[in-house]
């Protein structure tokens, strides 16, 4: 058995490729690989193929196409499943299953293996985490991690993967958490939601029915106003853009001549972003986009209504 594992193993190592590692870390990395298939040793593997994460160039297919790697990383996400709900969750435990996350992650953002990745639907598997309200530590880490695999997924600006996530429930999750997340969680979702918005598919969904887009306007709204109270540049930045890209849709763009918050007309982020001028020259545009703007055609109900 272990003479066949080690022969699978031979072919997922050529296929994926070389690496810039010496030779002794490479053994190291099959090794870790390997440990992975056993209960006992897998703890262990996963906390230094984490570590390895981003210096491994080739990790990615290297887990993927080793065997029962990925069923091995699904196990222990399967497995925190009861400590969910009701919250039981450790930190060990939390920490343990974020290391396997953090490994589905690098199989999310390479070329290779982001198309099988989605096509095999594994970050179904994260969604209960994002359902997760607790505001405990392994909890928020988890959530966080979790954030980061479908993070990774979007930056790739990747049309296969907004058509993904557009079948999924991944935008009322978003927006969820960028209501009661912590300031990270919420930069992170917001950051998703911004990059599901800068597709032409996305920005079309959102804007196809008025439930979608108010929705979606009501949680940026909160966070404006709990913005004005906290300043977060980071995140303001996020929800700047995503206001911006609304503004492309013309009948979005009528509609947020009457629900912009008047923090963003007036001057209470201007010390915010002082430094900032990418995010400036966003809210300079936004305003601009939104002055005299003929209103849409009110025969047109596919899109957003006009607000009376």
């Amino acid at each position: 058995m272990q003479a066949l594992t080690q022969q699978r193993f031979s072919t997922a190592v050529q296929h994926a490729g070389t690496t810039q590692l010496s030779t002794a870390d490479r053994e190291h990395v099959y090794q870790w690989i390997l440990e992975l298939a056993s209960p006992e040793t897998r703890e262990h593997a996963l906390l230094e193929l984490s570590k390895k994460r981003e210096v491994v160039a080739d990790l990615a297919p290297m887990l993927w196409h080793s065997f029962g790697t990925i069923a091995a990383l699904l196990q222990e996400i399967v497995n925190i499943y009861p400590m969910v709900n009701p919250p039981s969750l450790t930190a060990h435990q939390s920490n343990r299953v974020c290391n396997a996350l953090a490994l589905l992650q690098c199989v999310a953002s390479h070329q290779e293996t982001r198309s099988p990745f989605l096509q095999a639907q594994i970050p179904l598997f994260l969604y209960p985490f994002l359902h997760t309200t607790s505001k405990t530590r392994p909890f928020e880490y988890l959530r966080l991690t979790s954030l980061g695999v479908v993070g990774a997924l979007v930056k790739t600006d990747d049309q296969e993967v907004i058509t993904f996530l557009l079948s999924t429930e991944i935008i009322p999750l978003c927006l969820r958490i960028m209501e009661a997340g912590s300031e990270l969680s919420k930069t992170v979702a917001t950051f998703i939601l911004q990059k599901i918005l800068l597709d032409e598919t996305g920005l079309s969904y959102i804007c196809q029915t008025y439930e979608r887009f108010s929705h979606v306007a009501m949680i940026l709204g909160k966070m404006v106003i709990a913005l004005a109270k906290e300043p977060s540049t980071r995140l303001l930045k996020h929800v700047v853009r995503c206001y911006l890209r609304l503004s492309d849709n013309p009948r979005a763009r009528e509609a947020l001549r009457q629900c912009l918050p008047e923090y963003l007309k007036d001057n209470t982020f201007a010390n915010c972003l002082k430094d900032d001028t990418s995010t400036k020259r966003w809210l300079s545009q936004l305003m601009k986009n939104l002055q005299d703007v003929p209103a849409p055609t009110l025969g047109d109900q596919r899109g957003i209504p006009m607000p009376p």
